[in-house]
């Protein structure tokens, strides 16, 4: 089963079951928050909730994408209740990349912390199950005021190096009232980040990731395939600029996705009841890897039969504010 969110053409709130080019609306819902809430209330999972609810007025699904009216597919009211995060270096070959880019002066033979980092990933990111594993990369991106609608531009703050896509999965979650995460399902992401900023140097990370995000536009319910091979491309003027499949799903990985979850919610800060975690999961395919450096009017496309349509987003120069970065003293 694959969700969405998306508002009727009076702007108010839907969640509706894509089946093919139509969606149907779920009866009483008006977010997938709220639905998974009710889900972890009666004991069921979110596609039971569904079923139990039933389905209504139907919509065509292509209308609500080309009309922007398709939203993340899932969010929090209150933006500041949403934490998106992501791991690094956590696919085969993800180190490749990253260790091209942190070597700069370093001699070739040496081993660069990326490297070693995803050794470890390598050796230990796998445990048994119910074990702690290897501990990933970990970065944060911002709150749910930094993600952006699929269909959507992408900011671009004037002080970034770099727009670059980063095709990823996401796993999307809510915090049960018994303080307990539970993964509501996955989404095609964007993790765009600055990796002209990261190539610096790697202890510039942190700063690369606070950048705009998008995901969606569906979610899909239930585990994922082991393998999953997709495609990322750049579109400029109309033309494909870029384009390379990438890989994905634990076949593809050196962690799993348990371990990943776990090093997320182990922190205490991270299961305060009501709240969204948006969590990308990491790539191996950037096409800043291959000298491409997208731009405004470029348009990302990421595609995976198995979360239905694409994600497509533009890049677009941020609005400037005016005291951006200025503090005044009281």
């Amino acid at each position: 089963m694959r969700l969405i969110q998306f508002e009727t053409a009076a702007g108010e709130r839907r969640v509706g079951v894509v089946e093919g080019r139509r969606a149907l609306e779920v009866q009483g819902a008006t977010s997938v928050r709220a639905l998974a809430l009710a889900a972890i209330e009666a004991g069921r999972g979110l596609a039971g909730e569904v079923l139990a609810r039933g389905l209504g007025e139907v919509h065509d699904y292509p209308v609500l994408l080309r009309e922007g009216r398709v939203l993340p597919p899932l969010d929090h009211e209150d933006p500041a209740h949403c934490l998106v995060t992501g791991t690094g270096l956590t696919h085969l070959g993800s180190a490749a990349t990253r260790d091209k880019m942190h070597q700069q002066q370093a001699e070739a033979a040496a081993i660069t912390d990326s490297m070693r980092m995803f050794q470890w990933g390598v050796e230990g990111g796998k445990p048994a199950a119910g074990q702690a594993g290897a501990q990933p990369e970990w970065f944060y991106k911002g709150d749910g005021g930094i993600v952006v609608r699929p269909g959507a531009e992408l900011p671009l703050p004037g002080f970034a190096e770099d727009a670059g896509e980063e095709p990823e999965l996401v796993g999307l979650y809510v915090v049960g009232p018994d303080a307990r995460a539970y993964r509501v399902g996955f989404a095609l992401g964007n993790e765009f980040s600055d990796h002209v900023m990261e190539r610096r140097n790697y202890l510039y990370l942190a700063h690369s990731k606070l950048r705009f995000c998008s995901y969606g536009p569906e979610l899909r319910l239930g585990e994922l395939p082991h393998h999953l091979e997709g495609s990322s491309r750049i579109l400029r003027d109309g033309q494909v600029l870029w384009e390379k499949p990438f890989f994905s799903g634990e076949d593809n990985m050196c962690h799993s996705l348990e371990n990943l979850e776990f090093h997320h919610f182990k922190y205490t800060q991270f299961l305060r009841p009501g709240d969204v975690h948006v969590h990308y999961f990491g790539t191996a395919t950037l096409s800043f890897a291959d000298g491409v450096q997208a731009r405004p009017g470029d348009v990302f496309e990421i595609s995976l039969g198995e979360f239905g349509e694409p994600l497509r987003n533009g890049i677009a120069p941020a609005a400037e504010t005016p005291r951006a970065g200025l503090v005044q003293a009281l």
